[in-house]
């Protein structure tokens, strides 16, 4: 029997009438087990008597915990994303895969030289003479500009004195000796200025070759701390199978490892239930404390495991257990498509919640696919997309003039859209406009962020229709058609801070995703006629 410290029990009491799972969760869309709910208030309530923590926790961490099985004892195992107080091994947690912060680890020194050298190229870039120099460059080739237009200005106006004196006769070889002149000294100035121009470069140069000769050094170390750290990270699935992080993001698109891989609560959970021969039974993570500021997390909510970092991984080390399906796949549905309208340059149809628009990387059929084989003389072409937990009118073009002539009124923004939603709690006030930009989240797909700096502009005009039971229904007018816009528009601390009901990205689980796109008017992009599609909102 494992002897194992990290393991907490579930009292016979606490967990009679809860059945165990029979299939171990899918980490990327899940609804946790009940086990998983009760180890997370067991953890919460762990966490509340560590007041030493309380601070950096309230900035906001993701935790883990998996439901494990000992013998004839059902437990679990806890876990915290990163780091935590500045360490990786704390009582009642799992220990990391590997510990970068081991102080006999190779990791220490090599990030200290590293530091070291970021030390170096920030005095350098700070330094008076460095400051100096790019200031008297600044400063002399706004001279040199100064200068030189002037003079240019004075030959310009000389030029034209000339002209007048030949219309009266005067000398002409005088006047040429005076062109010549000023063409010499314009010459002498721009040499001048050239000479002290490029003396002050060359002693940049001196200095830009230490700060690049420190970065690539930084680089090729970075590099190979990072490869070094990622060998360390050597993963074991259920079958008792071993990979480092190098081997298993290799067949990936980046080809490598992110920045963090392997750190995360989902892959040091199973790892720790692994080498201590414990069954996996069902997992869960959940965030604590306040949400970032570009991303969406909310205090006590369930979250599946991210993309980037984890799905590789997590893909590898489940190998060995019996998993649920997909769960976006097995809720797909093939109930027969409602035609909203239709003629023989457009086709509207009222997608289904749980179908895909477009053809995806799920293996299921798209609804594009679907009317295609409704309309199999026509070309079916989409012109916008909804997300596949969203229901409502999806408008296909069925040729290729049609098509491109619409795409280019959603572009201009000339179509008006409205959706319905049910928001989980009460909002104020009753309308407004909410403007967030957008950008994916290349560590989460398909996850997006708020990012003033980078993101595109999304605008969302809302409405407030009914308040009742702690719950809003609101009508949505996106002026802007971004990924995923109205649910991070409703779910982000500066929109509307009330995440839409049945959001498992942004919010939390239910029957299905309360977001319905339930009309949308435009004007026909053959016959110039005015048209308005409505679907009735089926909740």
């Amino acid at each position: 029997m494992s002897n194992d410290l990290r393991f907490h029990k579930f009292s016979i009491d606490e967990i009679e009438g809860i059945t165990p799972p029979g299939l171990f969760t899918f980490p990327f869309y899940y609804e946790p087990h009940p086990l998983c709910v009760l180890a997370a208030k067991y953890l919460r309530s762990y966490l509340d008597t560590r007041h030493d923590w309380a601070e950096e926790l309230s900035q906001g961490k993701m935790l883990g915990v998996l439901v494990v099985k000992r013998d004839d004892e059902i437990g679990f195992l806890a876990a915290f994303s990163g780091n935590l107080a500045h360490g990786n091994n704390h009582e009642y947690f799992v220990p990391a895969v590997y510990d970068l912060l081991s102080l006999d680890g190779f990791f220490p020194p090599e990030e200290a030289e590293i530091s070291e050298i970021n030390h170096k190229i920030k005095t350098e870039e700070n330094s008076s003479h460095r400051q100096s120099l790019i200031a008297q460059l600044t400063e002399a080739s706004a001279n040199a500009k100064i200068e030189i237009d002037a003079y240019r200005e004075l030959m310009q106006q000389s030029k034209i004195n000339r002209d007048n004196l030949r219309h009266e006769g005067a000398n002409e070889a005088s006047l040429i000796a005076e062109s010549q002149f000023q063409k010499a000294e314009l010459r002498r100035i721009r040499s001048r200025w050239t000479t002290i121009i490029d003396s002050l470069k060359s002693q940049l140069t001196e200095s830009d070759k230490k700060i690049n000769d420190w970065k690539a050094e930084r680089k090729q170390r970075s590099q190979a701390l990072q490869q070094r750290i990622f060998r360390n990270f050597v993963m074991l699935n259920a079958r008792g199978k071993r990979r480092d992080l190098c081997d298993i993001f290799k067949t990936t698109p980046q080809g490598l490892p992110p920045a963090g891989a392997g750190e995360c609560a989902a892959p040091k959970l199973l790892q720790h239930a692994y080498l201590n021969g414990l069954k996996p039974l069902a997992m869960a993570e959940f965030w604590i404390g306040r949400s970032p500021k570009e991303e969406i997390r909310h205090d006590g909510h369930f979250y599946p495991s991210c993309k980037a970092k984890c799905e590789p991984i997590l893909g590898w080390m489940l190998q060995g257990l019996n998993v649920e399906p997909n769960p976006l796949e097995s809720k797909y549905s093939s109930a027969p498509i409602e035609v909203l309208y239709n003629d023989q340059w457009l086709v509207a149809v009222n997608k289904p919640e749980g179908v895909l628009s477009v053809p995806g990387k799920l293996s299921v059929e798209s609804l594009q696919e679907r009317v295609q084989q409704m309309f199999p003389r026509d070309e079916i072409l989409a012109v916008h997309r909804l997300d596949m937990a969203t229901s409502g009118v999806l408008v296909f073009a069925k040729n290729k003039e049609a098509h491109m002539r619409l795409q280019a009124m959603f572009e201009s923004r000339e179509v008006t859209k409205r959706y319905v939603a049910i928001l989980d709690g009460i909002i104020v006030p009753d309308n407004g406009i909410i403007d967030l930009p957008l950008i994916l989240n290349p560590d989460d797909r398909p996850r997006q962020m708020v990012c003033a700096k980078y993101g595109k502009q999304a605008i969302t005009r809302y409405e407030v229709i009914e308040q009742k039971n702690n719950k809003t229904r609101v009508f949505f007018y996106p002026e802007t058609g971004r990924t995923h816009q109205l649910r991070v528009h409703a779910s982000h601390p500066e929109g509307l801070a009330t995440p839409i009901v049945g959001d498992t990205l942004y919010g939390t689980h239910s029957n299905r995703l309360f977001l319905h796109a339930q009309s949308i008017e435009f004007t026909h992009p053959i016959t110039q006629q005015e048209i308005k599609i409505t679907s009735t909102c089926p909740f």
